[in-house]
């Protein structure tokens, strides 16, 4: 046979034959090794404009809210940010489920849509008359309902894969994801272009500006998404050593797929593996919430220069983190996933500690320059005030700094932003390693059985970490300041290596395991 795909697609397609294997082809054909592979890179797309979907318009979700419905508040802006992880984690159980026991293409199609519909719905929540704010807060949650076929997508993959070439699959996977998160905000500000008025098509009410556009073109991707799946998915099992399966015909039915083995996978290490997810994931929402309020307090930034000087940040750390998902597809094959996850969280833990405070110098306060002594006597709400009209010159610009209603900032020294750039750093390395780590590892826990309902429990448990990350961080930060909720996310990261230690032997695939391949 000729030499065929990349590196990590470059597998062997044979192995002994064990008990229960009757099933399996050992020598997997040229036609449907490119035909699995085809189906693969679909996916990988899929995963792609998932994540472009969510990332196109979370840069101005605020101002149109503020343009569509007057009555909106900051606090209602978290329950329509929250909503698409809110739906995505309802979703992902569904669709997992879903994917075990019909065609994989049903359930794709079916988010598919109503991604596309949820975004549709959102090009026209300024037309109601009232309660603009709640149709939008019913759009994203939609299109993170959509976003649930994560599950399938890696439930496919891991399925679709050996053990040898599953690490770069998966690796590929979370690039994907990882990219779309990059240039959705890119796609954004371009059409920024068109202005708050756009073009307006009065037949159909439709508004074509900076807020819609996006969100029309995520839908136009989606319709081409679902053309490429019904042209080109087709589905394909391959076992752990790389035998395709012989004979079921999975476009009519996948019913019957692989319960071609009895013995049972490890609950404890499918558990723990859940909660390692959640906790890496957890960790990261938490970095990505607190970074904004994080750095206008320390380096009194502005709303605007915040927006931007973390957008940038955070389109870098999404650069390296496309990356390391490609150094760690060599790395793994010498190391093995559960080395490299460990350093992923040893990193993150390294990371955290240096957003530490320490020193002698403190944050700018907003009334600091105040120095009159009639001032000082006034309400607090006056001082800020004061300070507003007076030191900013212009009264339509908020105070810089950090806030004295956050009573830490009078006595907790600033972290100074080369320790904020290297602790970025340092966690963008971390995450991605531990992220697909723990998706590679759980797949090859659960073996050669459908995992389309794991998968969903796992893309649900990372759905939850997103929501409670920010809720948890906004209050300790609030509250206690960063010296107290980084330290307790030190300690966290601190148990969640123990727990890997007390497991670390467990994580194994399933066929090793169970003696059907050597490690």
């Amino acid at each position: 046979m000729a030499a065929r795909g990349t590196a990590e697609e470059q597998q062997p397609l044979l192995g002994e034959q064990g008990p229960g294997t009757s099933q399996w082809d050992v020598v997997e054909t040229e036609e449907h090794y490119r035909s699995r592979w085809r189906s693969i890179r679909i996916l990988y797309l899929t995963m792609f404009l998932s994540s472009v979907g969510f990332s196109i318009v979370i840069m101005s979700v605020w101002p149109y809210l503020q343009k569509i419905d007057p009555t909106a508040d900051a606090s209602f802006l978290g329950w329509i940010i929250a909503s698409y992880s809110l739906g995505q984690m309802a979703a992902s159980p569904i669709f997992g489920t879903w994917s075990n026991f019909r065609p994989r293409k049903e359930p794709l199609v079916i988010s598919i849509f109503i991604s596309v519909a949820a975004n549709c719905l959102y090009a026209y929540v300024h037309v109601p008359p009232s309660h603009n704010k709640y149709y939008m807060l019913a759009a994203r949650a939609l299109v993170g309902f959509g976003a649930g076929n994560a599950a399938i997508v890696r439930s496919y993959i891991a399925g679709a894969t050996s053990l040898q070439e599953r690490t770069g699959a998966m690796a590929n996977t979370s690039a994907s994801q990882a990219l779309g998160f990059i240039l959705g905000p890119v796609f954004q500000t371009c059409f920024a272009l068109i202005g708050e008025k756009g073009v307006t098509w009065p037949a159909i009410d439709l508004q074509v500006n900076m807020y819609t556009a996006p969100v029309l073109l995520g839908a136009l991707l989606g319709v081409v998404n679902i053309v490429l799946i019904f042209a080109m998915l087709r589905e394909h099992r391959v076992d752990d050593s790389g035998r395709q399966y012989k004979s079921v015909n999975f476009d009519e039915a996948s019913t019957d797929v692989v319960h071609d083995s009895q013995e049972s996978i490890d609950q404890v290490a499918v558990v723990t593996t859940n909660i390692l997810f959640f906790i890496i994931l957890f960790i990261f929402a938490l970095f990505e919430t607190i970074a904004t309020p994080l750095t206008m307090d320390m380096y009194a930034w502005t709303r605007e220069q915040a927006v931007l000087y973390n957008g940038i940040i955070l389109a870098a750390l999404g650069v390296e983190a496309v990356i390391v998902f490609m150094g760690i597809k060599v790395l793994s094959k010498k190391t093995g996933e559960r080395v490299l996850l460990l350093g992923g969280l040893l990193i993150i833990l390294f990371g955290f500690f240096i957003l530490l405070p320490w020193g002698n110098q403190f944050p700018k306060i907003q009334w600091e320059d105040l120095h009159n002594t009639s001032i000082s006597n006034k309400s607090l709400g006056e001082r800020v005030l004061y300070f507003w009209k007076s030191s900013a010159g212009n009264s339509s610009e908020a105070p810089t700094g950090c806030p004295i209603e956050q009573s830490w900032c009078l006595h907790t020294p600033v972290i100074h932003l080369a320790q904020f750039l290297v602790a970025a750093v340092l966690i963008g390395m971390g995450y991605p390693a531990c992220n697909v780590m723990s998706y590679t590892l759980y797949s090859k826990i659960l073996g050669p059985k459908p995992q389309g309902i794991y998968m969903g429990w796992l893309t649900a448990s990372g759905s939850l970490a997103r929501i409670l990350g920010p809720v948890f961080v906004s209050q300790t930060y609030t509250y206690l300041g960063p010296r107290w909720s980084f330290s307790l996310v030190c300690g966290m990261v601190v148990l969640t290596i123990v727990l890997l230690g007390a497991v670390y032997k467990r994580l194994i695939a399933f066929s090793i395991r169970h003696g059907r391949v050597r490690e």
